[in-house]
């Protein structure tokens, strides 16, 4: 029997621990940055914050060549489809259409995943969205949703996805995926 391959090595991030939080002040703020290559982007800086005082999180990423800003969109067809990789900085905007769009903002975070990663994370807000719906009709517009989001994840129906990022440290990478530059 063949061994398994082993997963590529990565070098250790670099970690500053007990730095001053910018929300809370206390000394309870761990800093991480480390590099990694992505096959078809590049390499990139992974950074994030985490304190254990007050649990403020950020996180994002960042391309080390400098890129254009970007727009990708690709059509999501079937299960194999749940595989392509996403790079997404936190300046960037995720767009489902005719479902919902995810804005950049001081709270947004940077993040490599795969479509269905990221479609776990869109099912997330939909249900807290139906939870705590003050009526009905929003209740019943994240319930449909939440059917076509399932339906998809099953490979059963089709959906649009689109990331615009300014900065262009976004990508989804396959050859399926549509580039442009973003204007």
């Amino acid at each position: 029997m063949a061994k398994a391959e082993k997963p590529e090595e990565f070098a250790a991030p670099d970690v500053l621990e007990s730095q001053p939080c910018p929300i809370c002040s206390a000394n309870a703020l761990t800093l991480t940055e480390s590099e990694r290559e992505i096959p078809f982007f590049g390499k990139v800086y992974l950074f994030s914050m985490t304190c254990t005082a007050c649990k403020y999180h950020k996180a994002d990423l960042e391309a080390a060549e400098t890129k254009d800003p970007c727009k990708y969109s690709i059509e999501i067809k079937g299960k194999d489809d749940l595989n392509i990789r996403i790079v997404k900085s936190a300046e960037a905007v995720v767009k489902i259409p005719h479902m919902m769009t995810i804005e950049s903002g001081p709270s947004s975070q940077g993040y490599i995943t795969n479509v269905e990663g990221l479609l776990m994370r869109v099912k997330g807000v939909l249900e807290s969205a139906k939870e705590n719906a003050e009526d009905a009709g929003e209740q019943d517009q994240a319930r449909k949703h939440l059917k076509k989001l399932n339906r998809v994840l099953w490979g059963e129906d089709l959906l649009k996805i689109i990331i615009e990022d300014p900065t262009g440290n976004s990508a989804i990478i396959s050859q399926k995926a549509q580039k442009s530059r973003l204007k």
